[in-house]
């Protein structure tokens, strides 16, 4: 079973130290940068990625991507490497989706990826992500128009 919970004070520590594996740690900013980011954005919101009851993953995304009110924007989306490969991140990833899609105000939802990571383009086009080119530092985006 996974869910997404809140990042409390309760928390929080569970998630600040997880890891990525080696191969993949040069996509990604650590959880605890996403943390501090989301302390001082009103707009940014952590969730922790929990499977069967315990600490797997983090996510993070912005309720006004760009400044733009129903621009959901996925800022980090990350299972710890303990935890890949069983279907976590894609059952994650489902339930973030079915909420954001489920906001009234939704209008547009963004993820961006380095765009020579082969498995993030594959993992998020299969949730129906289209691309739609290069951001001002490099990033591919890809979106949903729900």
């Amino acid at each position: 079973m996974v869910t997404l919970e809140a990042i409390t004070i309760d928390n929080f520590e569970d998630f600040m130290d997880m890891e990525l594996p080696d191969s993949q740690r040069d996509y990604l900013a650590s959880n605890a940068y996403s943390i501090a980011q989301a302390r001082y954005y009103d707009d940014y919101i952590p969730r922790g990625i929990y499977h069967e009851g315990k600490p797997a993953g983090f996510l993070l995304y912005d309720r006004q991507s760009n400044h733009h009110v129903g621009e959901y924007g996925i800022y980090r989306f990350m299972v710890d490497h303990a935890q890949q490969g069983k279907g976590i991140g894609r059952r994650a990833m489902q339930l973030l989706l079915d909420e954001l899609k489920a906001k009234p105000d939704v209008k547009l939802i963004t993820i961006c990826y380095k765009p020579d990571n082969a498995n993030a383009r594959a993992f998020y086009r299969s949730f129906g992500f289209e691309e739609t080119g290069l951001d001002d530092i490099g990033e591919m985006i890809a979106v949903i128009r729900p």
